[in-house]
């Protein structure tokens, strides 16, 4: 496990602070170390945030991480953990006296498709334990500190089927609208305490998950290409949606200015969602 000692920033000039406005704060990323989760701490600390990483993958987290810390030149630690145990997951985030994690993003997620007669409840359980329970014990571990601190950003990823129905991934849907709904009722708990809670909800987007996606409609009778014009049928853009948008969106969402921002689900999918 790597360590980082989370220093105080420096004190920053006008200009200093335009360019990295999230000098003074430390964000958690569940699923940091490739696809969305990687973009996303990519953005935030080119913002000046102070980053852990969570995931399960060691080789990727440390490598992201050593990346991110060297272009940005801020702190960053890569901490193995499951989001469904709560128990690890608190001891990955026992953080020290003064380093409260004051934002956090719950990227973790998977995806599956397939008729709804063919997933069986064990798919549905995983789904459901990944996609919205990971979440929550995230949630539930660092809204303490939050708090304490009187101030804190929770951005749950989303996804444009937690807004709309998606036939042939019932399980997947379902999961995404229940972390909507989770998004709505706790921003509304926690509206007077400081605390933001919203969702960034991306179409599909131009990662492994994506790619994944388009090749498992490729077929002796559709070639990638269309496999890809296929899946982006119903964006009116019809394209992928680059990470870096849905990046720029977290980003803005737990910057200043936002803290009247919460309880949305914020769709980033070409005009897809009206």
């Amino acid at each position: 496990m790597m360590t980082f000692g989370f220093h105080d920033a420096p004190a920053m000039n006008t200009s200093e602070a335009n360019s990295r406005p999230l000098a003074d704060r430390h964000a958690v990323v569940t699923g940091g170390g490739h696809g969305l989760g990687a973009a996303i701490a990519d953005e935030l600390a080119r913002q000046g945030a102070r980053l852990t990483l969570l995931g399960r993958n060691a080789d990727r987290l440390n490598e992201t991480a050593a990346c991110l810390a060297e272009t940005h030149g801020v702190d960053v630690d890569a901490r193995i953990a499951d989001v469904t145990d709560e128990a690890a997951l608190g001891r990955a985030l026992d953080f020290e006296a003064g380093a409260e994690p004051l934002i956090l993003v719950n990227n973790a997620g998977i995806a599956a498709g397939g008729p709804f007669e063919a997933e069986g409840l064990e798919s549905w359980r995983r789904m459901l334990e990944i996609n919205l329970l990971g979440a929550v014990t995230a949630s539930r571990v660092l809204l303490p500190a939050m708090r304490r601190a009187g101030w804190g950003r929770i951005v749950n990823l989303g996804s444009t089927a937690g807004l709309i129905g998606y036939g042939h991934a019932v399980a997947y849907t379902a999961s995404k609208h229940a972390l909507v709904g989770m998004t709505r009722a706790l921003a509304l708990e926690l509206a007077r305490t400081g605390i933001t809670v919203n969702a960034v909800c991306p179409g599909y987007a131009d990662t492994e998950m994506g790619q994944a996606a388009v090749s498992n409609l490729v077929s002796d009778k559709r070639d990638e290409a269309e496999a890809l014009r296929l899946l982006v049928r119903r964006n009116p853009q019809a394209r992928l949606i680059e990470p870096a948008e849905v990046a720029a969106t977290v980003g803005w969402l737990v910057g200043p200015g936002t803290q009247s921002v919460t309880g949305q689900a914020i769709a980033i999918a070409g005009g897809e969602v009206t």
